[in-house]
């Protein structure tokens, strides 16, 4: 067991570090844009399933209520959170329809989405980014596998080049406080991870 779990580890580090290291310039495209919609007062709409519905309340909650002192908050919800909305939505038309369908209610063109999926292919993150990329709103993706179909639905689509559901969602971990800090530092705050 101890060398499967040091190679587990190893695999890990090593696809964040090149993942990171191939993305770097996208990455911070994509935290330039986000932070213009917050600055402009827009809102951040995040959304997944099972691991990734974790993930989305991991970044509402880190945009919410900043861990560093002194940086701001911004207005930010994870779209899985509500657990009643989501099964009346599921149970009375389409489970597929669980995001879309908040979204078609509370976004705006000057907001922004974020979906998680391991695979790219969750239905119900497809057509809420579809309508999301209808709107207008900034649109980002962190993907696994080859992407899906939701690396096309997103203006900035991060895919982890990996089959494993853990090392993607390893480096989604990565992706999402390294969006969060990277927010604050576009908006000019001080670099102080």
């Amino acid at each position: 067991m101890k060398d499967s779990i040091i190679r587990k580890a190893r695999e890990s580090a090593d696809l964040v570090t090149s993942f990171v290291t191939e993305h770097a310039g996208r990455i911070e495209h994509a935290a330039r844009s986000l932070g213009e919609r917050l600055a402009g007062g827009g809102r951040l709409f995040v959304m997944g399933n099972g691991g990734s519905a974790c993930d989305a309340l991991h970044v509402a909650v880190e945009f919410q209520h900043p861990i560093i002192e002194k940086r701001r908050a911004f207005a930010a919800s994870a779209l899985p959170a509500d657990v009643a909305l989501l099964t009346a939505i599921g149970n009375d038309g389409d489970f597929a329809q669980v995001f879309a369908a908040q979204l078609e209610l509370v976004a705006r063109p000057t907001d922004a989405v974020l979906g998680i999926s391991t695979s790219g292919t969750s239905a119900s993150v497809v057509r809420a980014m579809r309508h999301a990329r209808g709107l207008g709103t900034c649109t980002i993706g962190f993907l696994g596998r080859d992407g899906g179909p939701l690396a096309d639905l997103c203006e900035h689509a991060f895919v982890v080049p990996s089959w494993s559901i853990h090392r993607i969602q390893e480096v989604h971990t990565v992706l999402l406080h390294l969006l969060w800090d990277q927010v604050h530092v576009a908006l000019g705050e001080p670099d102080v991870l």
